[in-house]
């Protein structure tokens, strides 16, 4: 979720350190990531400006040597049938192939997921027993939930620490630098 800018000033950096003109100044760099699920993040901005960011209109990006994923490790480890069509059909919405209707809107069938009304409703059907099971990290794992925005997250997340037993710690990082 870089922007491009970072990533090209860090091009910079190794170059003017090693007296190498060479991209990274001859260094490796390893990126990851789903170029559809890591757009970066640009406050009070529109679609073209988050993509006009993104390292794929990067000068930068001519010189990136790209590797493919060609099977989903969550399928291969698990051996699910299940979580294979699941892993196809997000594919298939990432690339825009997969079915919508004229409204641009895609529908799921009931076997493609468990759809709930209330948050409380979803801690139920995803954490059953969670105050039991919460020091139990292979249960832990088994267990995901997505959400489109943070607000929600904040909220799935305080409703099941309200559910676990004794103290809640917070860790708090810092993601701005204050100049003194």
């Amino acid at each position: 979720m870089a922007h491009k800018k970072s990533l090209e000033a860090l091009d910079r950096n190794p170059r003017d350190l090693r007296k190498n003109d060479q991209l990274l100044g001859g260094s490796l760099l390893l990126l990851f990531g789903d170029f559809l699920q890591t757009l970066p993040v640009i406050p009070n901005s529109i679609p073209a400006d988050e993509l006009n960011a993104c390292l794929k209109t990067s000068l930068l990006w001519k010189c990136v040597k790209r590797f493919t994923l060609k099977s989903s490790m969550r399928v291969r480890f698990f051996r699910n049938e299940t979580a294979q069509q699941f892993a196809h059909i997000l594919k298939q919405i990432g690339e825009s192939t997969f079915s919508a209707d004229t409204n641009d809107e895609i529908s799921f069938t009931d076997d493609f997921c468990t759809q709930v009304k209330t948050v409380q409703e979803l801690i139920n059907k995803r954490f059953p027993g969670i105050a039991e099971n919460y020091k139990t990290h292979d249960w832990l794992c088994e267990r995901t939930s997505l959400a489109a925005e943070n607000d929600a997250v904040h909220e799935l997340n305080s409703r099941i620490q309200e559910m676990i037993p004794g103290p809640v710690t917070e860790y708090r990082s810092i993601d701005t630098v204050v100049m003194q």
